[in-house]
């Protein structure tokens, strides 16, 4: 047999862990099927797993040729071949050196045999220009953006809630787009329609002439993977539109500073004063001058606006249990773990709990003995009963566990709250302070995202929407920002600290974890520092930090876990 008449396709398995290539012989009778991104069935191993075409050639001496297994099925259509090469650069982006995990976005969920007659239903017009950023009051309706940018032609829409997306998406199909929805509608994106839409994974779906990507609420941290690699839709967007010679246009209420220092000059903003209407009152309680031992989260505004039972209220409170910080009452030291000397913290059956190293103990103070301790930090399991009797009325909890919304018009909860309760009169942030001072450089703009969420529950000021903050920082620039309706107060004082210190966008940062981190760090050549049981590498660049996080070996025996640009 010629060697040179052969076809041979490289085929990264669909097996978690594995992240090498096969080489596979096309039969004849698939010659016509098989192309770049093809979905396969191959032998591996002795049993039959999937995987995706990622290469076609003629045999590069690797592996003998007679040693080859041929391709046992071809299932169906897969990812297109500019997406397997956006995928590469993605892989190498994030410092995964590894192709499924983005395969696997880009993919269907149900094998497609052949694609269906496109049904995009207008013309496209070039000549429309567009802005990097758009900035938007909280409540602005996203279908007036996403409207404007169509009559460029077929857009990919970009959501950080599928559910909302698929809202949107109906919405488009009454105004007389023609739409799919990443990913159940993979086939009629990758033929053709008006609008491809979806929530973060929606950026490696095929569409079909593409002129323009929408990233809405660029801000919301749902568009970052929590898994290993960490991407961003955000980030691939705007390399898969380069690549494609397409529009990016990011859109949000509070634009991050990676999204400002992309865009450049080229960001729309709306008149000062529908700006303004798109922002709800922020009614700031300051609590700078209360007595350090004598501090309730529960103060003087906020009841008043607790016992008018004409308002529908939801309070937020960012901590679970009883209680995440204790001190005795006697002797006044803090609560720790006997064995590891963390924080504990109190769970609803009454009980001490290390969250570090899960020691439980009854309630006694290690140093006096005492069994009477003050709640310094409450959760909302004890909030509830402390707001229930300053309201007088019946009162909800709401955490992420939470599995039905409960009947009643005040609620008190974690951020999943703000996801859940529809609608709100008043919206107050018990402790937000805890979000403004957290040990994370993103933590400024994720506040800033709990009070953009909390602005929608409670509409724009004309409908006397009311956020409350309780706080000790009434001058922090995430307060100041709301409070005048005015996020660029924000960005100027965020972008300024972070070249300061050289965070992202200004240098690239990774966090690594796991036994081995530290060897693994050290061995990077990268900038380092151990925090705690993370150790965060830094370089100049993306492309380097990519490239010594591919290139490093990993220590043996390390279990490690890479969050580039870590989320939190």
């Amino acid at each position: 047999m010629d060697p040179s008449s052969l076809l041979v396709a490289k085929v990264v398995p669909d097996l978690t862990g594995l992240d090498k290539q096969f080489d596979y012989l096309v039969p004849d009778s698939m010659r016509a099927q098989v192309a770049v991104g093809s979905m396969v069935r191959i032998v591996l191993n002795g049993r039959r797993v999937g995987g995706w075409i990622v290469d076609l050639g003629a045999p590069d001496g690797s592996v003998p040729f007679d040693r080859m297994v041929p391709i046992a099925k071809w299932s169906g259509i897969g990812p297109a071949a500019d997406t397997i090469d956006l995928a590469r650069w993605a892989a190498h982006r994030w410092g995964a050196g590894r192709l499924r995990p983005f395969l696997v976005a880009a993919s269907p969920h149900s094998m497609v045999g052949s694609l269906p007659s496109a049904s995009t239903t207008r013309t496209g017009d070039d000549g429309v220009a567009l802005s990097r950023l758009i900035r938007v009051p909280p409540n602005d309706d996203p279908l007036d953006v996403v409207t404007e940018i169509l009559r460029r032609g077929p857009a990919l829409v970009i959501h950080p809630s599928i559910d909302d997306a698929r809202r949107l998406a109906a919405r488009l199909r009454h105004a007389g787009w023609s739409t799919a929805v990443h990913p159940e509608q993979w086939a009629r994106a990758a033929a053709g329609v008006d609008v491809v839409i979806g929530g973060r994974s929606a950026v490696w779906s095929p569409c079909a002439g593409m002129r323009s990507i929408v990233v809405l609420d660029e801000h919301d941290e749902a568009l970052q993977e929590e898994r290993t690699p960490t991407w961003h839709a955000r980030d691939v967007a705007i390399e898969r539109a380069r690549r494609a010679d397409a529009a990016c246009v990011l859109v949000s209420p509070c634009p991050s500073v990676s999204a400002l220092h992309w865009a450049g000059t080229s960001v729309r903003r709306p008149a000062v004063d529908d700006e303004r209407a798109g922002w709800p009152v922020l009614e700031l309680v300051d609590r700078s001058r209360e007595e350090p031992w004598k501090r309730s989260l529960l103060t003087s505004p906020l009841i008043q606006h607790l016992r008018n039972p004409a308002k529908r209220i939801v309070c937020v409170h960012n901590t679970k249990g009883r209680a995440r910080l204790l001190a005795c009452r006697t002797c006044k030291s803090l609560q720790r773990c006997e064995k590891c000397q963390a924080a504990v913290m109190q769970d609803d059956a009454g009980m001490l709990v290390c969250r570090r190293c899960f020691t439980v103990r009854p309630v006694v103070c290690q140093n006096c003995g005492s069994g009477a301790v003050s709640l310094i930090r409450l959760g909302v399991g004890r909030l509830r009963e402390e707001i229930e009797a300053a309201a007088g009325r019946p009162v909800g909890v709401v955490t992420g566990e939470s599995e039905e919304l409960p009947d009643c018009d005040v609620l008190v909860g974690t951020e999943a709250v703000l996801h859940r309760a529809g609608h709100a009169d008043v919206v107050a942030f018990l402790d937000l302070d805890a979000e403004l001072l957290a040990p994370r450089y993103r933590a400024a703009e994720q506040a800033m995202t709990l009070l953009v969420r909390a602005a929608r529950l409670v509409r724009g000021r004309a409908g006397g929407g009311r956020l409350v903050v309780q706080t000790f920082l009434p001058r922090h620039e995430v307060l100041q920002a709301v409070l005048l309706a005015d996020p660029s107060r924000l960005a100027k004082v965020e972008t300024e600290r972070r070249q300061l210190l050289g965070l992202p966008p200004f240098s690239a940062l990774a966090a690594v974890s796991g036994a081995g981190a530290i060897d693994f760090a050290s061995a990077s050549g990268l900038e380092s520092s151990a925090d705690g049981d993370v150790v965060l590498v830094r370089a100049d660049s993306w492309d380097r930090l990519g490239r010594a996080l591919e290139s490093t070996p990993r220590p043996k025996g390390s279990r490690l876990r890479i969050a580039v640009d870590p989320p939190r």
